[in-house]
């Protein structure tokens, strides 16, 4: 269960009360990501999310910031995606109006210094090759790249070296000012903390934040009919990475619960057909699985494997078979397997007061409600095999595979045939 409270500047305040903890955990939220920015200001979010860090006008170094979180054996961090930077951090329950200050104070109050910005810009570049140096890292933004050509969703959402360069500290303090407003963030409070205490804490803290316009984010778009369906980038390694990916469903879409379930039938977990297929049978890759994507317009089916170079072409053949094969109806007790599965994950994970409070603020920002993890629970149970049969008839359209291989290859005419390109 939980409670929902919007102050008077449009600041949404969720909580979930878990008495039973010792911890609380506070994961704020804000409409901003890589689908945001302008295709020359690339990276422009994640920037952001890392100088606050810095200081702010409470905490003005980053020792500061961090003795103040880890000095009482918390933990804190932030992250971006493409529609959403978050902010959190996790403290024992006796220490939660000393860590929430701290948090509302990293995303109202950074001081983006010009020098610490400077010295910042190189980590993040650091942390682009770094990046750069793992093929299955490079495998996924190229399959990102197949599916949204050209667009905000298919660029990696730390930009490109030369944007990041090019990043001012104004591109800086213009975007904040738009997107870093109260009508466009939410705050999940989870753990040993009442609903009535947690909006005390941040009424008091945010009373003179006003709210504002922020900017929108740019529609997906499918890929024009030339655009290539197979990417390759060729690499000396002794590992092939490879990525397949079909178009997905948007997170509010009816049949996103019956694509849960086809994702745990096809690839979540060690008996789903990709893993007891690729490595069991076949023995072609150590680990193989599928992921659903899904995004306020959009979304992907994605699968990943590594394999010996020259087994490549084998595995993307089994795996686009294994798709195919979906959609002929699964047997009852292979759905019924997949819905426990997924359902025991889902409610195992909430034991976390972090997992609590990341649920409550990322669905209510993204999607404008909240469904409980029992409520998510009893729609997974609903799924039938014929719901899984027909949610697989509407995804799995084999000629609109997408494919991105990184290793040893100097051509794809070979996984242009697996994939039914050739």
């Amino acid at each position: 269960m939980y409670r929902r409270t919007v102050l008077d500047n449009g600041l949404r305040v969720l909580t979930a009360e878990m008495p039973h903890t010792r911890s609380v955990s506070m994961f704020v939220s804000v409409g901003a990501g890589s689908r945001y920015e302008p295709p020359e200001l690339a990276g422009l979010s994640h920037f952001l999310e890392h100088l606050p860090f810095k200081g702010t006008r409470r905490w003005p170094t980053a020792l500061a910031i961090s003795e103040a979180v880890e000095g009482v054996g918390g933990m804190m961090n932030a992250a971006t995606d493409r529609e959403m930077t978050s902010f959190w951090c996790k403290v024992a329950s006796v220490y939660a109006d000393r860590a929430l200050p701290v948090i509302l104070d990293l995303v109202r109050h950074p001081l983006l210094d010009p020098v610490e910005m400077e010295k910042e810009r190189e980590v993040i570049l650091d942390e682009l090759r770094m990046t750069n140096d793992y093929p299955a890292e490079v495998c996924g933004l190229l399959i990102d790249r197949a599916l949204w050509p050209g667009q905000a969703m298919g660029r990696d959402v730390g930009g490109e070296p030369a944007t990041v360069a090019a990043i001012t500290l104004d591109d800086v303090r213009r975007y904040m000012e738009r997107q870093y407003r109260p009508n466009n963030t939410v705050i999940g409070i989870a753990g040993a903390l009442s609903h009535d205490d947690a909006v005390g804490l941040v009424a008091a803290a945010t009373a003179d934040w006003t709210p504002g316009e922020p900017l929108g984010w740019e529609p997906a778009s499918a890929p024009s009919a030339d655009a290539p369906a197979i990417l390759v980038e060729s690499r000396a390694t002794e590992d092939s990475s490879v990525c397949m990916a079909l178009p997905g469903l948007r997170l509010t879409d009816p049949d996103r619960y019956a694509a849960t379930v086809l994702n745990g039938v096809l690839g979540d977990g060690m008996s789903s057909r990709l893993f007891q297929n690729l490595r069991e049978n076949l023995g072609i890759t150590y680990d193989v699985h599928s992921a659903l994507s899904n995004y306020r317009d959009c979304g992907a089916l994605l699968v990943s494997c590594g394999t010996e170079p020259g087994r490549a072409p084998e595995a993307v053949a089994a795996i686009r078979q294994e798709l195919i094969n979906l959609r002929q109806p699964a047997p009852d007790a292979e759905v019924h397997k997949a819905r426990e599965y997924i359902k025991g994950r889902l409610l195992m994970r909430m034991e976390d007061s972090r997992a609590v409070a990341a649920w409550l603020s990322s669905q209510e920002l993204l999607m404008g409600e909240v469904a409980t993890p029992d409520e998510t629970a009893d729609c997974i149970d609903g799924i039938t095999s014929d719901d899984v049969g027909s949610v697989a008839e509407r995804l799995i359209e084999p000629e609109l595979l997408r494919l991105a291989v990184v290793g040893p290859h100097d051509d794809d005419e070979a996984l242009r045939g697996a994939l039914g390109n050739g």
